[in-house]
């Protein structure tokens, strides 16, 4: 069976694990740097196993010697801003944490592909790409999936339509700069700016954007994790199964929209082999403009890395 190791055992990571588990994909590992609590997480996972009848190993560890021959690397380890940390704090925390957990589990699984949830989120899979002197189609950034999802589920509130027959794509960096789609986006084909009023669909689109602030407002403590930590095991099982299943991620861009030398959210195709290509949508003026907006903010926080940490 395949192996997946998971970077960080807190609420996302471990409910990734358990997302995992229940798919019956691979066998995990999860790590974290406090102690007991993988392993306390892992061993209660396991023993529900025999409960909905599935046979995957779950072990928790604080050594990433455990992580050995590891098929995907997920990092959701890093600390959240807190109240009085500049940026510039939170980028050479996670920066840290994450060039790290991608060198040292490098050493086990040379060959893993590389799964990023860590915040700045484009950011850090920068990060992990120079660190660990990576080839860029095994490095994946998620968010792209999350915040299509946030979309979907939106328009399904206001339409009162299966959330199988809406499609929405939101691409861009992952931030209040990201850019939902609308025309691209549809209901069994219709375009959303077709079937919902301007006004409404407006409305959707900003909620999307704040989507993730809108979690943290409510839980006072914490952020979102049950719709991340989903959106990661959609990535890892289209990696494993080989599925060619196109959805949006933060990829390196290497000229693509024009963009070069930056990780940017964009629709790719997934495979065993990590991203197997990037497709480039045709962006109306609007879109482009909102598009070019969202590069320059995960440019200038990139650019911001390279002046805080050596790569």
């Amino acid at each position: 069976m395949a192996k997946v190791s998971i970077i960080g055992a807190g609420m996302t990571g471990a409910t990734t694990a358990h997302w995992l588990a229940e798919r019956e994909l691979a066998d995990i590992v999860l790590v974290d740097v406090l102690e007991g609590m993988p392993q306390g997480k892992a061993l209660d996972m396991f023993e529900a196993m025999p409960i909905i009848g599935k046979d995957v190993s779950i072990v928790g560890s604080n050594d990433y010697a455990a992580t050995a021959g590891s098929d995907i690397i997920v990092i959701t380890a890093g600390l959240p801003r807190k109240p009085g940390m500049s940026r510039d704090d939170l980028l050479t925390i996670n920066a840290d944490i994450v060039g790290k957990a991608t060198l040292e589990t490098l050493k086990y699984s040379p060959d893993a592909i590389f799964v990023i949830l860590t915040n700045p989120l484009d950011t850090m899979a920068y990060h992990a790409m120079k660190v660990g002197k990576l080839p860029a189609h095994r490095v994946i950034g998620q968010a792209g999936i999350l915040d299509s999802a946030r979309m979907r589920a939106f328009v399904a509130l206001e339409t009162g339509v299966s959330v199988e027959n809406i499609n929405c794509f939101v691409l861009g960096g992952h931030g209040d700069e990201m850019v939902p789609l609308t025309k691209a986006s549809n209901i069994a084909g219709i375009p959303l700016c077709d079937y919902i009023p301007a006004e409404k669909l407006e409305a959707i689109v900003n909620r999307t954007r704040k989507g993730g602030g809108e979690i943290v407002n409510l839980l006072k403590t914490g952020s979102a994790f049950y719709a991340p930590s989903a959106a990661i095991a959609q990535m890892v099982e289209a990696i494993l199964k080989d599925k060619h299943l196109i959805v949006p991620c933060a990829a390196y861009m290497n000229g693509e929209y024009g963009l070069t030398d930056m990780f940017f959210g964009v629709p790719v195709q997934l495979g065993r082999k990590g991203i197997e290509r990037i497709l480039e949508y045709k962006l109306d003026a609007d879109d482009k403009v909102a598009f070019d907006k969202s590069a320059a903010s995960v440019k200038e926080t990139i650019e911001a890395l390279k002046g805080l940490v050596k790569l």
